[in-house]
């Protein structure tokens, strides 16, 4: 008996066992799967085995001792890739994928953030790899030299297999075609573990990337048919009105619409947001059903959707795994056809997020990243310069671009771990005990403040009264992870119906010369914004692939499909497949209409995927004066590095951008 249990195949078998378990565990302690029936509370315990039979079954081929290493190796890497994403979830509400994995030039800043996510607890995490360490230090002398026979470990990885195909049956019955429409890959982890998830995903992304190779011309016809039928006509009354006017676009980081008119112990969290919504004499329009459409790129994501109207990818970022592509963005199009100059404001370095190579595929003449800020240590905290230094050293920036120009500010204060210091604190935090979401208010108050200041600096500088400004939320601030403190201070539940209807962030628009329309309750999304922006300015949106509809169209399109494949209707939202009504927020059971829109919700998505990994736009040519944008005469950087002292200085005149930093 005792050399039963101190053999290799023992101690593979007990190795198992403890990944099993622990991965099961962490399944049902840190990841919300929405488990609804008892098979999926089967499959969720069940899934990992499969996984830890194979893989650690591959350890068994090596000779002697070095078996039990190689297990050990093999378990440490799987825990490994278990509790990072163990962490990556508790902000992001969702799990790595392969192409996370590229995004490493953004590591650096991610620092404070990992940090945070971090608990004491997690230690508990590590005792199956001691236990191993510990038995195989115990047991291996009496381990033969010689290798398990060839049978075993074939054996095992045959019983890996059958426990996988066992399982995947049993998730094709509860889910039929799990595997063929995954826009939510809560579902696969749900139904066949993080294991199984990483090894679809690269298989996934291997096929994605093949996408561009076989892609040709005939391709981009059935996107541009979908598009062109999907456009809406543009206001008569609104097209062309911002013709010439310069467009000042901010970005709040992580700003979630319930900020707006929230009072947080009776005090206003945003007064001057909320001036803004509810005084009619400033002339904004506020759309307050805006829903951002945002997925893994997050604040790139947005980018990516504000400036092209076509939606990031189901896993990673765009802009780093589609950072070569041909694009007709924003800024391209108002250069080319409204003669505008272009840039984009921001207080972190020109590399994260692919920022300094996919800019070029855009068309953005300018990029003015960190090297022409005063990054000192007083003015830069968690991802980089504060707001209020920021938009207070892009005033004389702003000034030296010729206009008409197009700006994209944005903003870094507000996001998480909500760090700020306490002399710059003018809010109480909340005391919900969730620190993320404590400080939430305090950034936001922050950024609010910045604003304020920015704006009375743009009307001194004369810039405010001849431009468009254009206030957006990039993606949510607080994720499901935080639903107890939430609900606490929303008093009431945070149902899945709820989380949904919480993933509204502000838009505002103000153009010169138009009265605003208060408060604007159409549905809408990020998609939208484009198409809107393009018709203001005289411009036919229909020229181009966009997936969204002019907001100010009487035509536009009230459904928003998310990146996940749930969408959300004025009368409806369908969140994993189950329909809620929402006036009451009860479930109801869908008709075939409804069923229909999410048919064709599926479809946009599956559309926008095929554009960007078949890379389509380099086929087509929107109009007789397009030309396509040439990237390498474009760069970006303060080469001379004197920006600190410099960047107060007004410039005796206004300065070409493009001059210093497009190659002639």
């Amino acid at each position: 008996m005792k050399k039963i249990l101190t053999s290799k195949m023992a101690f593979f078998f007990i190795a198992v066992v403890l990944l099993w378990l622990k991965s099961y565990l962490i399944y049902i302690n840190e990841f919300n799967l929405d488990i609804k029936n008892g098979m999926q509370e089967f499959l969720l315990f069940f899934n990992s085995l499969s996984s830890a039979l194979f893989f650690l079954g591959l350890g068994l081929f090596a000779k002697g001792r070095r078996a039990g290493i190689w297990i050990i190796i093999i378990d440490s890497l799987m825990s490994f890739l278990l509790y990072a994403n163990v962490v990556f979830y508790r902000f992001n509400n969702d799990y790595i994928t392969w192409p996370t994995l590229t995004q490493t030039d953004n590591f650096g800043s991610l620092g404070s953030s990992i940090a945070s996510l971090m608990q004491w607890t997690d230690i508990v995490y590590l005792l199956d790899i001691v236990v191993l360490i510990a038995l195989f230090i115990w047991f291996k002398k009496d381990w033969s030299t010689e290798k398990v026979s060839r049978r075993k470990p074939i054996l095992v990885l045959l019983l890996g297999l059958i426990a996988f195909s066992i399982n995947l049956g049993l998730a094709e019955a509860d889910r039929p075609e799990l595997l063929k429409r995954t826009f939510d890959r809560n579902y696969i982890v749900k139904y066949l573990g993080i294991y199984n998830f990483t090894m679809y995903d690269a298989v996934q992304n291997i096929k994605s990337s093949s996408q561009r190779v076989l892609a040709d011309s005939d391709d981009i016809t059935e996107v541009e048919n979908y598009t062109k039928n999907k456009f809406a006509e543009p206001n008569p009354e609104l097209f062309g009105v911002a013709k010439g006017k310069n467009i000042i676009k901010i970005h709040l980081e992580s700003f979630q619409s319930f900020l707006i008119n929230y009072k947080l112990r009776g005090e206003e969290v945003t007064p001057f947001l909320n001036s803004l919504v509810n005084d009619p004499d400033q002339d904004f329009t506020y759309f307050d059903n805006f829903f951002h459409q945002t997925e893994q790129g997050k604040t790139a994501d947005a980018e990516l959707i504000m400036d092209n109207s076509i939606y990031g990818l189901p896993q990673g970022s765009a802009f780093v795994t589609r950072g070569s592509n041909t694009y007709q963005a924003l800024p391209a199009i108002l250069h080319q056809q409204g003669g505008y100059t272009t840039a984009v404001f921001h207080g972190d370095y020109k590399s994260f997020w692919n920022r300094d190579e996919i800019y070029k595929q855009f068309g953005v003449d300018t990029y003015f990243d960190a090297s022409y800020y005063n990054m000192s240590e007083d003015n830069i905290i968690n991802y980089g310069l504060k707001d209020k230094p920021f938009f207070e050293e892009s005033i004389p920036l702003l000034k030296s671009l010729n206009q008409p120009f197009y700006a994209h500010m944005m903003t870094l204060t507000h996001h998480h771990p909500y760090l700020i210091g306490e002399d710059e604190a003018s809010i109480a935090p909340a005391e919900t005990g969730d620190k993320s979401v404590d400080t939430y208010f305090q950034t936001a108050r922050y950024l609010d403040e910045a604003l304020e200041q920015f704006f009375n600096d743009l009307k001194d500088a004369g810039l405010y009264d001849n431009s468009v400004i254009l206030l957006y939320g990039d993606h949510y601030g607080i994720s499901k992870n935080h639903n107890r403190a939430m609900g606490e201070l929303l008093d009431e539940e945070i149902t899945p119906f709820k989380s949904t209807q919480l993933q509204r962030v502000p838009l505002l628009i103000k153009v010169p010369g138009v009265d605003g329309m208060g408060t604007v309750h159409e549905y809408s999304g990020q998609m939208d914004v484009m198409p809107t922006l393009l018709h203001l300015q005289g411009i036919n949106a229909q020229d181009y692939i966009l997936f969204g509809t002019d907001l100010f169209s009487k035509d536009h399109k009230e459904v928003i499909p998310f990146r996940n494949g749930d969408l959300v209707t004025p009368e409806y939202t369908e969140v994993s497949g189950t329909f809620y009504d929402n006036n009451t927020g009860e479930e109801i059971e869908p008709t075939d209409e409804m069923l229909q829109v999410k048919q064709e919700a599926l479809h946009e998505l599956e559309l926008s995927d095929k554009l960007l990994n078949g890379d389509l736009l380099r086929f087509y040519k929107p109009n007789a004066d397009w030309s396509p944008v040439d990237p390498t005469k474009y760069r970006y950087g303060n080469e001379s590095g004197v920006i600190p002292s410099d960047v107060q200085q007004e410039p005796e005149k206004p300065l070409d951008p493009r001059q210093p930093h497009i190659l002639r």
